[in-house]
């Protein structure tokens, strides 16, 4: 049996990464997409070579051709939208992160619970053979004893934000926090999939002063994993650019990114080798994939809401201090760590 999927957001995201996915992972078929505005739905759905557009997110949902649904919005509307899916009896599979934080993703998790459905996460990066590679190299011991844990990522993307038109990535009330919540959530999940849970989560987030944005821009952590300690840092407002994992063991080194080259880098006494894993075209294929079998009841998907929530909640411990609390819809407090320095005035971008 062919999964017919409707899409809900049919931006960006979904032109290369996962609408071609849909279309060319086995047993798996496009066959309605939705955006608000007409044209652009018409659009999408005659390049794409999808039959059906609507411009209503309720008639992806009741619609009886449509099996599963991907969610590709912005994630400020990834809860309502998720537990619309849940009650119409549909597997969703949302995009990254879950929702804006850890209390939207529980109950996310918790009606798909109750409607018995699956739910599925977009950290299409657990599919991958780059990760795939280094999951493998660790699970037969190619770093012996893991010691440490280190993350750098450094981009001057915050420095060349239009001031009059901010992007959704930078309004907290659309993506939950600023552009920590859309890239590092990306390498919190693969830390959780290739070592296990991260625990003992402790950071730090600043904003620059003269920011045209209410949200973090500099993030710093530390955290366990079983007995391992590791730390990170993410700076989107650095004049270089650097994306690094670095896993230090008894017997050797691996260096991955999470967004760079493909190129695994294991240093061990016998010197540095080079382990190439390219990705194919559509890279969220695999995850695909992954969830059609899942559906058939042939296989399972790595990336779950379950996965998903454990990094939600890693988020939320990062960013708790910043926004001086995440349990609530804080981006309406007007609340954030520059703002509690003086208590008498509140940040206007928030408004």
């Amino acid at each position: 049996m062919t999964i017919r999927w409707g899409i809900i957001g049919c931006g960006a995201v979904t032109e290369i990464k996962s609408g071609p996915a849909l279309q060319q992972a086995p047993d798996s078929r496009l066959v309605l997409v939705q955006r608000r505005t007409p044209e652009l739905a018409a659009d999408y759905a005659r390049r794409h070579g999808v039959p059906r557009w609507t411009t209503e997110a309720a008639a992806v949902l009741r619609d009886p051709e449509v099996d599963a649904v991907y969610i590709a919005t912005p994630p400020g509307a990834h809860a309502e939208l998720a537990l619309a899916a849940a009650a119409a009896g549909k597997p969703a599979y949302v995009e990254k992160p879950m929702a804006r934080h850890a209390a939207e993703c529980e109950r996310m998790l918790a009606a798909f619970h109750r409607a018995g459905r699956p739910l599925f996460v977009a950290y299409y990066r657990r599919a991958l053979p780059y990760f795939l590679e280094a999951r493998a190299l660790l699970a037969a011991g190619a770093l012996g004893r893991l010691h440490s844990v280190s993350v750098r990522y450094a981009s001057d993307a915050c420095l060349r934000v239009p001031p009059d038109t901010l992007p959704w990535r930078l309004r907290a009330e659309e993506s939950g926090g600023g552009l920590f919540m859309d890239l590092a959530c990306h390498t919190l999940d693969l830390l959780d999939w290739l070592l296990g849970p991260l625990e003992e989560v402790c950071g730090a987030a600043t904003r620059q002063p003269a920011a045209p944005y209410a949200v973090e821009d500099s993030v710093t952590m530390s955290f366990r994993i079983g007995v391992v300690r590791g730390d990170a840092v993410w700076d989107f407002t650095a004049a270089d650019r650097q994306d690094e994992i670095v896993l230090r063991g008894a017997q050797g080194t691996l260096r991955l990114a999470t967004f760079g080259s493909m190129t695994l880098l294991l240093e061990t006494a016998r010197g540095v080798e080079r382990i190439a894993r390219p990705p194919p075209p559509a890279i969220q294929q695999p995850l695909v994939t992954s969830i059609v079998d899942e559906l058939h009841g042939r296989g399972r998907c790595p990336s779950t809401g379950a996965s998903a929530l454990r990094t939600a909640r890693v988020m939320d411990a990062a960013l708790a201090g910043f926004y001086g609390g995440r349990a609530d819809a804080f981006w309406t407090r007007g609340v954030t760590a520059d703002t509690r320095r003086d208590p008498g005035t509140a940040d206007p971008r928030w408004v």
